[in-house]
């Protein structure tokens, strides 16, 4: 997969966050949430691998979120 299909690519379940969003506060969702959460969530995963990296480890840990 390349970086522009990965930059793309929505990694939210849709459904889960628009029930989550209707359960909590009884809204409706927008359409385009889900790329700006999955935006959200890349760069905070880009942060937590630099992270780990700079720590000398292969694996992403919970603590690499914090």
């Amino acid at each position: 997969m390349s970086t522009a299909e990965n930059e793309q690519e929505v990694l939210v379940v849709v459904s889960k966050l628009k029930n989550y969003i209707r359960s909590t506060a009884g809204m409706n969702t927008a359409g385009n949430v889900a790329s700006t959460i999955s935006d959200i969530v890349r760069n905070l995963c880009d942060q937590a691998i630099e992270k780990a990296k700079s720590d000398g480890r292969k694996t992403v840990m919970d603590r690499d979120f914090s």
